[in-house]
């Protein structure tokens, strides 16, 4: 196995385009999510699954009527009825990409190596994520279920993309001596992956309680190094279900309580995935983990930069968008950091792939 692979070490297996555009899918999902929730039309349709009784939304007059007369507490505000709708149909499609992915898997269950457990388990997650969608919108914007379905979506994209690096089985292939120096770093990847997750949860919980605003300047928060907080109010996690969450409800200071932790919580994942990539980069000094360690540290400096730029720039919706869909890229950069590390296999790359570049077939990309 030096230097050369086997057809079944190479090959790709059924299933991996349906998967790899799912992962363009999940994006699109996301994206819509986020400027759903930001713009505040998730309740742009009162009801589920449908929008006023409607397929679509009320367009004419009438139909509109009729539903301000259904729905009084909640009128038909058109700004806020196409978001809503438009996400619920792409995520609805993704639904449907999962299902053939099961059916791929089950009618190519003998072949070696092909995935069934995970694709199975797909399926399920996203059913409960079409769940929390529904709870998102009869439990009225409740935080817990706000926050559940955004980490919901961010974890489907992750293992949408995961099942697709299988399929496609992109692995490292190196030597002996370079496994037991990948080995050594695995726990300290997954420890990075888990400081990601819990920072994308603070995201969730800020956006959810509508914190994002409570701290307008930076880098201080309400011009002050040490403003008022009260974090057992900001991490309450037992809000009751019935009021609307709309806007939030929550006092001034648990919201900067919340809004302080998630900045605090960047500066600690900034500082341990920047030792990570360093480590990538500097102390293994192997090609696969330099390539990842300078992608992971892009993505990270993308995202702090659209973090601060959301405060200095007064949270315009286009950067609040940009900055989820940046913390999904940095979550799955870790995904494939673990699948990689997790994965290797001995036995030379193909010559010269690690200085002109792997091809699509190498599995050192």
């Amino acid at each position: 196995m030096n230097g050369a692979m086997s057809d079944a070490s190479t090959k790709r297996r059924p299933g991996f385009r349906l998967a790899l555009i799912a992962c363009a899918m999940a994006v699109i999902v996301i994206g819509l999510g986020a400027f759903t929730r930001l713009a505040d039309a998730g309740l742009g349709c009162p009801d589920w699954p449908g929008c006023y009784g409607h397929a679509l939304w009320p367009v004419h007059e009438a139909d509109v009527a009729r539903a301000n007369e259904a729905f009084p507490h909640a009128p038909v505000e058109h700004d806020k009825t196409w978001p809503e709708m438009v996400h619920r149909y792409f995520a609805s499609g993704l639904g449907l990409f999962a299902i053939a992915l099961v059916a791929v898997a089950i009618r190519n269950r003998h072949r070696p190596q092909q995935p069934l457990k995970l694709p199975l388990f797909l399926l399920g997650f996203v059913v409960l994520q079409g769940l929390f969608g529904m709870w998102t919108v009869t439990l009225k914007l409740w935080p817990q279920v706000v926050t559940a379905h955004l980490l919901g979506g961010f974890t489907t994209f992750a293992l949408f993309w995961l099942l697709t690096q299988r399929l496609a089985n992109w692995r490292w292939r190196l030597a002996d001596r370079e496994l037991l120096r990948i080995a050594e770093i695995r726990p300290w990847v997954i420890v990075g992956l888990l400081l990601v997750v819990a920072q994308i949860f603070l995201g969730g919980w800020t956006t959810s309680n509508y914190a994002a605003v409570a701290c307008p300047d930076f880098p201080t928060c309400q011009h002050q190094w040490l403003p008022e907080t009260d974090f057992a109010h900001g991490f309450n996690f037992f809000q009751h279900v019935g009021p609307n969450y709309l806007g939030g409800t929550m006092e001034n200071s648990g919201r900067v309580a919340i809004h302080l932790t998630h900045r605090i919580g960047a500066i600690v994942v900034a500082l341990y995935l920047g030792w990570l990539c360093w480590r990538l980069f500097a102390r293994l000094a192997l090609p696969q983990t330099r390539r990842m360690a300078l992608i992971i540290g892009a993505l990270l400096l993308l995202q702090l930069s659209l973090g601060v730029g959301n405060i200095v720039l007064q949270f315009p919706l286009w950067v609040a968008v940009a900055h989820n869909l940046g913390g999904a890229l940095l979550l799955l950069a870790l995904v494939t950091l673990i699948h990689r590390v997790f994965t290797a296999q001995p036995g030379l790359a193909v010559p010269g792939a690690a200085q002109a570049g792997a091809s699509s077939r190498a599995p050192a990309n």
